[in-house]
C-alpha cells in the first residue's frame, strides 16, 4: 500500500450527462494524492483505490477535477450506508501501487 487516508465530505450530486454523486477529497489530502499519482495513476489522470464508508467497502478510482480528486459514490453503497446527498460522511481510502 502506497497511502491510506481517512477524512469527512458531503456527497453531492453531479447533474452531467451520466449523474452520479461524488465526494472532494480534501485539498490536503489532494497534495498527498499528486505526490505519488504519476506511480499509481493509468489513463487520464484517474487513482485506482479500495474505499470503505461505514461497513461497505468497495474499489474505484478518484477521478481528478481541477486541483482535487472525486470519490464516486455508487447506488449500491448509497442504499447499503443510506446516503442521500448532502450527507457527511467518513471516507476510508486505500491507494495500492
Amino acid at each position: 500500500m502506497l497511502l491510506n487516508m481517512e477524512f469527512t465530505g458531503k456527497v453531492w450530486f453531479w447533474k452531467g450527462p451520466a449523474p452520479w454523486f461524488f465526494v472532494t477529497v480534501p485539498l490536503e489530502q489532494c497534495y498527498d494524492l499528486k505526490a505519488i499519482a504519476s506511480v499509481v495513476t493509468y489513463g487520464w489522470g484517474v487513482i485506482p483505490v479500495h474505499v470503505r464508508i461505514g461497513n461497505t467497502a468497495w474499489q474505484t478510482s478518484l477521478f481528478p477535477k481541477e486541483d482535487t480528486y472525486l470519490v464516486p459514490i455508487k447506488a449500491s453503497v448509497r442504499k447499503a450506508e443510506q446516503i442521500e446527498e448532502d450527507d457527511e460522511v467518513m471516507i476510508q481510502l486505500e491507494v495500492h501501487g
